[in-house]
């Protein structure tokens, strides 16, 4: 019989070490809407095979004559002004209209050109698919995420991205974890780092990644994302999914111990296309909407491949935030020298 052991946080000899967060529900966003781009990054691309087209030959036989294999390979000749026509009414229909309102045809010409840059750029067709399947619903609406995610990539600061908050339970915290289990692999937590006394781990990556967080000097708590309901509304094609992030690490980025940088961290063995629409989600929209509401401090998101590098990778991360944090103050004040003149 396993061990069983329980997993809680450990008050009030760590309660210093709480660490706090928002349930969100999903994300109201304000975009310009008089001139669009788009700027697309490998996150953006989409790789179209077999596995999202799904069946696409049949064999059909009666009792007596000839079988008949039947398949979709004349809808290969689909006209590419034909499938971005279509793709461009579907993105306009629903990611450029406000509830219950007209959608925003002024910015069809505008969104034809992206959705063609976004085909030329990032649709990579493999195992015999063609761009012409990206007529089904499902890889259609997909496709519209990608190029919406590209839109609002080059936006940047020029959107507004808010939460929309979870109306009965808007605040998590370590200090509600209280649950057993008998899994083997785990962590037991130092008492300096993490509120929780163990850490349980779905595989030796995140064993290794408590080993480089407990010991970094940067570091001043950390917490595994397991039964602490930590979750990231996203979309995938045309359902509302959710996600579960794996850790949230708190950082002395050069604020000090009582304004820290929460770090999301997502350890990935294999990435892929659900997880690029994780990441665009947790870049573009979960990240900008927490903190421009201010309430629950600092965030940013790093994402770890490579077991063997995680070291170094977790702090050239650290150090990109630092960079970006010195360099925005050296900016701040020149502003304010050139005000001052």
């Amino acid at each position: 019989m396993k061990p069983v052991v329980q997993v809680k946080a450990m008050s009030p000899e760590r309660d210093h070490l709480e660490i706090r967060f928002p349930r969100l529900d999903g994300y109201r966003v304000d975009l310009p809407n008089e001139r669009l781009q788009a700027r697309f990054t490998a996150d953006h691309v989409y790789e179209l095979t077999p596995e999202q087209v799904g069946p696409s030959e049949t064999r059909v036989e009666g009792i007596i004559g000839e079988g008949v294999d039947l398949s979709l390979i004349h809808t290969k000749e689909l006209r590419q002004s034909t499938l971005i026509f279509h793709l461009t009414k579907r993105l306009l229909m629903t990611h450029w209209r406000d509830p219950n309102d007209q959608p925003k045809l002024h910015l069809f010409s505008q969104l034809k050109s992206i959705t063609r840059q976004w085909l030329d750029q990032c649709l990579v067709c493999k195992g015999g698919t063609y761009p012409a399947q990206l007529m089904y619903l499902q890889l259609a609406d997909e496709a519209c995420n990608r190029i919406t995610a590209g839109i609002v990539e080059q936006m940047g600061s020029e959107r507004t991205v808010l939460p929309m908050l979870d109306p009965y339970n808007p605040v998590g915290s370590t200090r509600h974890v209280n649950f057993s289990t008998s899994k083997t692999l785990r962590w037991q937590t130092h008492a300096d780092r993490c509120h929780l006394n163990w850490v349980i781990c779905d595989s030796n990556w995140e064993a290794e990644f408590c080993r480089v967080v407990e010991s970094h000097s940067q570091v001043l708590a950390y917490v595994k994302n397991h039964n602490l309901g930590f979750e990231v509304p996203y979309r995938s094609g045309n359902e509302s999914r959710r996600y579960r992030p794996d850790f949230i690490v708190l950082v002395d980025d050069g604020h000090g111990p009582d304004n820290p940088l929460h770090l999301v961290v997502e350890i990935k063995g294999r990435r892929g296309e659900d997880a690029k629409e994780k990441a665009n989600t947790m870049r573009q929209y979960w990240i900008p909407a927490v903190n421009n509401d201010g309430t629950f401090g600092r965030w940013a998101t790093a994402e770890f491949t490579d077991v063997f590098a995680m070291e170094d990778d977790f702090a050239k991360a650290l150090e990109h935030h630092v960079d970006a944090l010195i360099r925005n103050a050296i900016v701040s004040g020149a502003d304010q020298q050139g005000d001052a003149a």
